[in-house]
C-alpha cells in the first residue's frame, strides 16, 4: 500500500499521559542513578528478569500470538503472556492487537495510528500523547477481533485490567526488594517499576519509529519498514522488521537460522518443547527467496488465516 499524502494532523493533546510520561521519564533519570550509585545486586537482577518478562508479554503475546496468530498457546502459556503484558502498562491485550492489526492492514497511511510518515517522534511516542483521529477509529471499528472476544484470557483481563496493571506494573516489582532483601523502597520504586516500564515502552516504540525510517529492505522495497538490527537487539527479536511485515505470521518474526538476536523465538520455541506451544507457522525459504524476488506490498495481510492470504502462500507456510 503506498503511503497517501499527508493531512495536516489536527493534534488533541491527552494531558493525563503527558504528565504521565513526564513523571515516567524524570524517575527513568532517578532510576539511572540508583542503578549503578546504590542498588544491590538482587535488586538489579530482579529489574532483569522483569524486563525479560514484560518484554514476553508484549513481543510474544501480545504480538505474535494474539495479534498474528503466528503460533497457538495453551491456557498455562496464555495466562503467564497476559500476566507478563499487564505489567509493561501498554493497555490491555484487546486494545493492544487491534491497534497492531491497524497498523499492518493501513501501515503508514493516515489509518495507521502510529503513521511513521509523520517523523519519528510522532510514531515513537507522540501518537501516545494525543488521541486518535476519526480516521484510525473508523478503522478499528472495522476489524474483526471474534478471535480475541472468544478468548477467556483476553477477556478477563480486559474486565479487570485497571484494577491489575498498577498493581502489577508498579507496586508489585517494586515490593518484592523492599520486602525480602531490605531494598529501600525509593531505589526498588525508581528502578523496578519506573525505570523498568520506560525501558520496555521504549524498546516497543522503536520498532514502530526506527524500524520504520533506518534500515535495509531485502524483502519488499515498497513498504516502509525496514531491517534494524539494533532495535532487534533491543526488542529481543521485533526489529527485522521488513521482514515481518511481509510475512507477518511467521513466529520468528525474522529470517534467521539461530536465536542471534532473537531470544523470542527462543522462548517459543522452549515452550512448544514443553508443549504449552503449538502449531508454530513459519515461512520456507524458497517462499522467502521468491518474494524477495518480486515486486509487491504484502501490507494488508496482519497474520495467519487473514482473508487476505493466498492458497500459495497458506500451502506453503
Amino acid at each position: 500500500m503506498s503511503t497517501s499524502t499527508l493531512e495536516p494532523l489536527k493534534i488533541r493533546p491527552v494531558w493525563f499521559k503527558i504528565i504521565y510520561f513526564l513523571y515516567l521519564h524524570y524517575g527513568t533519570i532517578v532510576g539511572f542513578y540508583y542503578l549503578f550509585a546504590i542498588a544491590q545486586w538482587k535488586t538489579i537482577l530482579w529489574t532483569y528478569l522483569l524486563l525479560l518478562s514484560a518484554t514476553h508479554g508484549i513481543a510474544v503475546g501480545a504480538h505474535r500470538l494474539w495479534a498474528h496468530r503466528a503460533f497457538k498457546a495453551k491456557l498455562p502459556l496464555r495466562v503467564l503472556l497476559a500476566f507478563d503484558q499487564t505489567m509493561t502498562f501498554q493497555n490491555d491485550i484487546y486494545d493492544w492487537v487491534r491497534d497492531h492489526r491497524i497498523h499492518h492492514k493501513y501501515s503508514d497511511t493516515e489509518y495507521d495510528p502510529h503513521n511513521a510518515s509523520r517523523g519519528f517522534f510522532y510514531s515513537h511516542i507522540g501518537w501516545l500523547m494525543v488521541k486518535k483521529s476519526d480516521k484510525v477509529i473508523s478503522k478499528g471499528k472495522e476489524l474483526d477481533l471474534s478471535d480475541l472476544e472468544r478468548d477467556p484470557v483476553v477477556w478477563y483481563q480486559r474486565k479487570y485490567y485497571w484494577y491489575m496493571a498498577p498493581f502489577l506494573a508498579f507496586v508489585f516489582p517494586a515490593l518484592v526488594p523492599w520486602y525480602f532483601w531490605s531494598e529501600p523502597f525509593k531505589v526498588s520504586w525508581y528502578i523496578c517499576s519506573i525505570f523498568r516500564v520506560c525501558i520496555v515502552l521504549h524498546g516497543t516504540c522503536l520498532v514502530n519509529s526506527a524500524a520504520h525510517i533506518w534500515g535495509t529492505k531485502p524483502y519488499d522495497k515498497n513498504i516502509k519498514p525496514v531491517e534494524t538490527g539494533w532495535v532487534a537487539h533491543i526488542s529481543h527479536g521485533e526489529g527485522f522488521h521488513n521482514y515481518h511485515h511481509t510475512f507477518p505470521w511467521d513466529h520468528k518474526a525474522a529470517e534467521l537460522g539461530s536465536y542471534y538476536g532473537n531470544w523470542n523465538t527462543a522462548f517459543i520455541d522452549f515452550m512448544a518443547k514443553i508443549g504449552w506451544a503449538y502449531d508454530l507457522k513459519s515461512v520456507p525459504l524458497d517462499m522467502v527467496k521468491k518474494r524477495g524476488e518480486r515486486t509487491g506490498d504484502g501490507t494488508k495481510v496482519w497474520g495467519w488465516e487473514d482473508n487476505d492470504m493466498n492458497k500459495e502462500n497458506i500451502c506453503m507456510a
